[in-house]
């Protein structure tokens, strides 16, 4: 074999389904190998190399199938950083196979090498966005650098693997034997238990807890313990709050979820975590937007509240609030352990806690009301996510981009199925809601597949569009056309004043008048479909329309710009002052 014919075989005996990517000259041996196996292992050919890595990360959170994706020395592979941090910070896998020039030409500055401080230097660009780099330099070493790149990705917290491929490496030998050899010998990731002392600590402190709370992170979907995550909560009585990110872990119709903690989350969920006496949390980093950045008394008051942190990564545990009971492992694992040993909890369990809970879902669902259904112009946020929810099946798959609709959607769309709801959370790339659909969609072929995104992201991967129509791909995008940036725009204000603005609204230099772009033209010149949407009473048809056409279809919803998400807790930027929350702050026991 060639050494790409044996990257190709390896790829496709573990069951990749797809490689990704943009051409260019130092990929070309690869492509050769895979032209070989075009009906084994299928390639979607990009405009843009980050929108590659975008569809790769969203393919592996529907499935958990990894995929591969391919890009060229120089431009190519630096246009992927991007991508890797988003599926790097977001425990989402995939094998990135960058080309390089050949060995024999490093340090004498061929086109495209990065050789300035070290030979064929891709290593340092990607360095920080993946769990590990490997550069083979001779073909006979690429078997195991595959192997071990495959078991790097899927072992404990799971992420982005890259694999760096001299050119010369791609066309000449390897031992077949030796192919065959590796991939043998190739491990199965283990789902690690905790400590059973520690999982019997931590059901003595639910037992006896009074105001108990479950928070659930994108942990449980990775580790696809959402079925035992529902047990657990209604075996012992204890009400589950998710992470943003962890939208969809849990039915939010279910009456044992609370939804969303942060900023942007809800007020039950913030309200419960702030007042509980004991917090059993899974798979969760605590990261600054889920938990208020981390300020007492507005999402937590850790200490004096006990912390049971359940988590896959020992880094994480213990990494921003001091834990009672840390229990390290699988999540799917540890929860199977503390069903196993625990009791159903009485039906009258703290009867009091959810005597309270219930007070503050009903001045929350009193809070939000009427709004949904404004037939005010420009269509008022609120009226879009009620739209989006009752087109959208419950199966359905919404990518969320990066923006304020965004917020809007972690406050309040209701996701009911698990791995329905994507989103790039801990690198907050723009881009991968419009580009990830189209991975999303050929992960989940039978289920519907829309994107919200905003104009400003909309336009930064707009290349994705063409793609969806050259290869079929029935995705819609929901475009919020708000005119600008606008969740920047209202921290200026809110920070700087309401007359310090700058670079955030899409203006014309000419006149200082707000423009846009027609984005159903856009679409319909790449050959999708196409429609503006200004009336509120028009939006739910077209998004039905969209969604049952079976093409790409780009919808220009035209969405108020002055209408801002609700804060039931904060976000704090040190040294300005953070906000106060705008609902429900310091009322928790009215």
């Amino acid at each position: 074999m060639k050494g790409a014919e044996a990257m190709v075989d390896l790829l496709v005996r573990r069951g990749v389904p797809y490689v990704f990517g943009l051409c260019g000259h130092g990929i070309i041996g690869f492509l050769d190998a895979v032209y070989g196996r075009r009906d084994e292992l299928k390639t979607v050919s990009v405009h843009h190399e980050s929108v590659a890595g975008f569809m790769a990360d969203a393919y592996f959170r529907i499935s958990h199938v990894p995929v591969a994706t391919f890009t060229s020395c120089g431009p190519g592979s630096a246009n992927l950083p991007v991508a890797l941090a988003s599926a790097f910070m977001d425990s989402s896998a995939f094998l990135a196979i960058t080309g390089n020039v050949p060995t024999s030409q490093w340090n004498r500055g061929p086109f495209q090498e990065t050789g300035r401080h070290v030979q064929g230097d891709v290593i340092n660009a990607l360095r920080p966005y993946v769990k590990r780099s490997f550069q083979p330099t001779r073909p006979e070493m690429l078997p195991l650098a595959l192997k071990q790149a495959y078991a790097t990705m899927l072992s404990g917290r799971p992420g982005p693997v890259h694999l760096d491929v001299p050119l010369d490496l791609f066309v000449e030998q390897v031992d077949d034997a030796r192919v065959a050899t590796e991939f043998a010998s190739s491990a199965v990731p283990s789902r690690a238990a905790a400590d059973p002392e520690l999982v019997a600590d931590a059901l003595r402190r639910l037992r006896v807890a009074k105001r108990p709370v479950i928070v659930a992170g994108h942990g449980v979907e990775g580790s696809e313990a959402e079925r035992e995550l529902a047990a657990l909560a209604e075996r012992v009585a204890v009400p589950v709050a998710v992470t943003p990110l962890g939208k969809g872990v849990m039915d939010m119709r279910s009456r044992f979820c609370l939804g969303s903690t942060g900023r942007n989350g809800t007020y039950p969920a913030n309200a419960a975590t702030r007042n509980a006496d004991v917090i059993l949390a899974i798979g969760t980093r605590f990261d600054d937007r889920a938990t208020s950045s981390w300020l007492p008394g507005f999402t937590y008051r850790i200490p004096p509240t006990e912390l049971i942190q359940i988590d896959i990564d020992p880094a994480e545990i213990g990494r921003n609030y001091p834990v009672a009971v840390p229990l390290l492992g699988d999540a799917r694992t540890v929860l199977r352990q503390l069903l196993t040993a625990t009791e159903e909890a009485p039906r009258d369990e703290r009867r009091e806690w959810w005597e309270r809970i219930e007070r503050w879902r009903a001045r929350w669902s009193a809070h939000l009301s009427g709004a949904g259904s404004s037939d005010a112009r420009p269509i008022r946020p609120e009226r879009v996510v009620r739209e989006v929810r009752e087109a959208l099946p419950d199966d359905g798959v919404l990518l969320a981009d990066v923006g304020v609709h965004h917020n809007w959607i972690v406050a309040e769309f209701e996701a009911r199925r698990h791995r329905s709801v994507l989103q790039s959370w801990g690198f907050a790339s723009m881009g991968f809601g419009v580009a990830g659909a189209l991975g999303a969609k050929l992960a989940a072929p039978d289920r519907p597949v829309l994107s919200v995104c905003g104009d400003g992201g909309f336009l930064m991967t707009a290349s994705a569009v063409a793609t969806a129509v050259e290869y079929g791909i029935p995705v819609v995008w929901l475009v919020w056309n708000n005119l600008g940036y606008c969740s920047i725009r209202d921290q200026q204000r809110g920070y700087f004043g309401a007359d310090r603005e700058l670079a955030t609204s899409f203006v014309r230099a000419d006149d200082g008048e707000l423009t846009s772009v027609d984005f159903a033209t856009l679409a319909r010149s790449m050959g999708a479909e196409g429609a503006r949407v200004e009336a509120p009473g028009d939006l739910g048809g077209r998004l039905r329309w969209a969604l049952g056409l079976g093409r790409p279809v780009v919808l220009d919803v035209r969405v108020d710009r002055d209408v801002r998400p609700p804060a039931t807790a904060s976000w704090d930027l040190p040294p300005l002052p953070h906000p106060l929350p705008d609902f429900g702050w310091g009322t928790d026991d009215e």
